[in-house]
Order: structure tokens, then sequence, then C-alpha cells
């Protein structure tokens, strides 16, 4: 094993004094080149034993000689374990460079000799949760897995936190993989500690709502309401204790968790027809003042839910056939962000085709905001503007507008296929089968009546 790792010392140092030799340079001048100390450079080529030698610094070598970024990584391994041990300080630069410049079969060839020693594990993770800091969610995911395939024990923090970040980091549009990547994280939602559990349940609660999975939906929101309750009668609790240091860390204040419970309840329960119900849980979260944990950005939150609460009120209204508040409802909209603009006017579309209500005017006044859904990208965006464009293509081919109504059938499946939600393409064309079923009555009418 030593000469093997003397030979691997050797072939990276060759490499380098090869260079050396082929471009003419003493070790001052490419000291001076490279901003490594020449004394450095002496010891790191000539040691007995060699000097270690830095990602940095081979980085820095590569560009001297003209060489790309990633020079030499395949030989670098060794620089980081040697003999079953490893140096931290060198093995996480190295491999975040590694992902820097795109060198996966570095990567891939490092990971099994760290698995030698299952305590590496930690370093794998530790790294992942780094670039998962720096905003480099998708490179982290690789490392998150790693952690996942390697750990035997699935109770342990890093395999449920690895679990739990994998599952943030690959929730996109496509509807069939954000189903399997809620089945896969699922059963590991309550081994989290209780405040990054709080924004899994949200997380949960709103890809199943986005995936039209409302009963699911409704569980998690249901879940999501009962923590929240009972991380707020502790908190209560430690503050007439005065244990200030055990305050609960988490990314949203506690409010909205506690509020998102109620919301995500509510709006399952709709989407289910449960109306008078769901009524029930918009009235807890149309007033959260009494929350006693309450900053400034508590108070923000608030806010936010009661206008969500009477936006949602209005809807429920709407959608239990009560025509006479259209309009007050069309001019609340009016007032608030598109998307929120879109959720009011997909129930707005359905109350007018399940009671036969004509918006014409509506849809003329909310015309620019309806033309700028395409902006939504994100996928309960995505899912809301295709119910919308369903539920147009129902009305303008209950109206007798053909031609829109094809428009419409075209424009969902559209966003079915941008989706990855295949699934529903039958329930499009079904609205080019309804139409001819429409023409065919229209048409025997016509006979009998000649």
């Amino acid at each position: 094993m030593g000469g093997l790792q003397e030979t691997m010392h050797r072939s990276l140092r060759s490499e380098i004094e090869q260079n050396r030799k082929k471009h003419g340079y003493t070790l001052s001048k490419l000291g001076e080149l490279t901003g490594i100390n020449p004394g450095s450079l002496s010891e790191i080529l000539n040691g007995d034993p060699p000097r270690a030698i830095t990602i940095g610094q081979l980085d820095a070598l590569a560009k001297v000689f003209g060489y790309d970024s990633g020079w030499l990584y395949e030989l670098y391994t060794e620089e980081c374990i040697l003999e079953g041990r490893i140096s931290r300080p060198r093995l996480i630069p190295y491999l975040i460079r590694c992902v820097e410049v795109g060198r996966k079969d570095c990567i891939e060839a490092t990971v099994p000799k760290m698995m030698e020693n299952p305590k590496n594990i930690m370093i794998l993770f530790a790294l992942a949760e780094q670039l998962y800091e720096k905003g480099q969610m998708k490179e982290s995911v690789r490392f998150y897995e790693y952690v996942i395939q390697n750990e035997k024990d699935s109770y342990s923090d890093h395999f449920v936190m690895s679990q739990y970040q994998l599952f943030r980091v690959v929730l996109g549009t496509n509807a069939e993989e954000n189903w399997e990547n809620v089945i896969r994280f699922s059963p590991y939602r309550n081994r989290l500690p209780e405040n990054y559990q709080l924004d899994a349940l949200y997380q949960l609660a709103k890809i199943c709502f986005a995936l039209q999975k409302w009963e699911r939906s409704e569980q998690y929101g249901d879940e999501l309401r009962l923590l929240a309750d009972t991380v707020y009668r502790h908190e209560l609790d430690r503050m007439k204790r005065n244990k200030k240091d055990e305050s609960l860390k988490t990314e949203r204040h506690l409010v909205y968790y506690y509020g998102l419970g109620h919301l995500y309840k509510s709006v399952s329960l709709e989407m289910q027809g449960l109306y008078e119900e769901a009524k029930k849980y918009v009235q807890v979260y149309a007033d959260l003042g009494w929350f006693e944990l309450l900053d400034e950005e508590g108070r923000k939150e608030v806010e936010r839910f009661k206008v969500w609460a009477k936006a949602n009120s209005y809807t429920l209204e709407v959608l239990s056939g009560n025509a006479s508040i259209i309009e007050e409802y069309a001019d609340y909209l009016d007032s608030l962000p598109t998307n929120e603009v879109l959720a009011g006017l997909n129930a707005i579309m359905k109350s007018a085709n399940t009671y036969h209500f004509c918006v014409d005017e509506i849809l003329e006044r909310f015309a620019s905001r309806i033309a700028s859904f395409d902006q939504f990208t994100e996928a309960i965006g995505l899912d809301r503007h295709l119910r919308f464009r369903y539920q147009m293509a129902l009305y303008e081919f209950g109206k007798g507008r053909t031609e829109r109504g094809i428009e419409e059938t075209i424009y969902c499946l559209s966003l079915a296929d941008l989706t990855n939600r295949h699934d529903e393409t039958l329930t499009y064309i079904a609205l080019f089968g309804w139409l001819g079923n429409m023409n065919k009555r229209i048409g025997n009418q016509n006979r009998l009546g000649g």
C-alpha cells in the first residue's frame, strides 16, 4: 500500500516537475507566477516526505502551465487520504472544487475510499450542508444521496436531515417526480427535530395540494396544525420559565406555520366540496392577533393571513352559489397580487360553470391579468393556471364559443405536458368529445324543428 501511495505522490509531483522544466521555470520564477512561496514549492516537490499541496496551489499551477481547471485532480485524492487517515482541511475543499469544475469521476473515486471508515459519513454530510448553505442546492444532491446510501441507521440525525434536504432540493414542476419525492420522504417527516418538521409538513401539504391530492394535503395540514399548537404551548411555557436560550429556531415565524395548517385544511376541504366545513378553519386564521409570541415579523404574517382569509371567505361564498357577491369579490381581487387573482378567478369560473352564471364582464375586466398567468413557474401556480384554463374551456364551450373553447383546451393540454401530468390528459381531450355530443344534440334539434 505504501509503495502505491509513493507512486501516486511521485506521479502528481513528476507531472508538475515535468511542466516546470518544459517551460523553463526556476522555483523562484514559478513561485512568482503562482503566488506560492518558493520554499513551499521546494518542500512540495523535493521534500522527504514531501509537503502536501493544497487544491488552491494545484489550481494556480494549472493556470500557469496553461491547463484547464481540474488538472491532475484524479491524482489528488492521495493528498487527502493517506493510510486510511483523512485530512478534512484538504478533502472538503478538493471535493467542492471537483463539484465546481465538473470532475464527477474524482468524486465517485474518492467516496468509496472515505467509506472504508463509516465515521467519515459525517464529512459527506458536512459537505452537502456547506453546498446547500452556499445556494448550490443541485450540487448538494449527490452528497445527500451518498449519506442516505451509506448510513445504516435510518434514525440518525444526519440521515433524516439528508432525506429532508433532498426532498426540498428536488421539488420542481414535474408532477410525477414531485409525487415520488413525497412518497420517498413522507415516512421520515416525524423523525425530524420539531423546527424542521414544521416546515416539512408545510411543504408536504403544499405539494400535495398542487398535485390535487386533497386528502393527503388535508392530512398534512392537520399534522401541521397539531404540531404548531404543541410547539406554541411549549414556547409559552418556556417564556414563563424565562428560558430564552432554549428558544426554538424556525425558518419562518411560528404563527406562519400555525396559520398555514388551518389554511391547508380549509382549502383541501374546499377542493372536496365541503364548503361549510372549510369556513370553520378560515375563521381561525382570519384573526391570529391573539397569538402571544408576535414580534414585527409575526404581526406581518397575521396581516397576510387576514388578506388570505378574506379572499377565501369570498371564494367559499361564490362556490356555494352566492352570485350576489361576485362583483364585490371582483373589486377585492383587483387590489391583490396576480397569484391571488388567479386563485379567485378559479373560484369564480368554477361557480359560473356549476350555477350557470355569466361572467363575461369579469373576464374582460381581468383580461390583462389573465394574459400574465404564464409567469407562474412553480408547482402551485402552474396547478392553479391549469385548473383555470380547464374551467375556461368548459365556460367557453357552454357559451357556444367553440373556437375559444378549443383554444383553452389546447392550453390545458400544453400545461399538462409542461408539468408532466399526462394522466390528466384524457380529461382535457374529453372536452372535444363533450363538444361533439353538444353539436350532435343541436343538429338533432334542428332536424326535428325542420
